[in-house]
């Protein structure tokens, strides 16, 4: 016999995931990295969460798709519930992520034109002992 909720307002693991659109792994992942709070449970044990979880897991997602790892999530999260911090410390924390992307383009440029050099110097043909791309790998440059 399936429990009736006593809250309306609570919602099951299974509600979660389909109003967020994840996975339940995922959500039980976020609960253990301390992304979202462990929710409280019935008495016969359902978990239940409050509506407020789907828009945190949403900022979540977001802050992914825009670079963040789990732990600069944690610390935006952290940013928006302590009241001493200001709109100052985020846009830090993006003008950081940027350079930090900046970087990675830098370096990726970097890779790019070192692998193309490589490509122009072998002919495509031959066994691979004759390979000027492996024998580059091979040696310190």
């Amino acid at each position: 016999m399936k429990e009736t909720i006593k809250n309306p307002a609570l919602l099951t693991r299974g509600k979660v995931s389909e109003l967020s659109g994840i996975g339940i792994e995922a959500i039980r992942f976020y609960e253990q990295q301390g992304l979202i709070p462990k929710p409280k449970r019935s008495s016969s044990g359902y978990r239940q969460y409050s509506p407020d979880i789907v828009k945190r897991i949403l900022f979540i997602q977001q802050a992914k798709e825009l670079g963040f790892s789990l732990k600069e999530i944690s610390d935006l999260l952290s940013l928006r519930v302590n009241p001493k911090n200001t709109c100052a410390d985020v846009k830090k924390m993006a003008t950081d992520k940027i350079e930090n992307i900046n970087q990675k383009v830098r370096d990726l440029r970097k890779i790019k034109k070192a692998l193309e050099k490589l490509t122009v110097t072998c002919r495509g043909k031959g066994p691979t002992s004759e390979c000027p791309i492996l024998e580059a790998l091979e040696t310190k440059g």
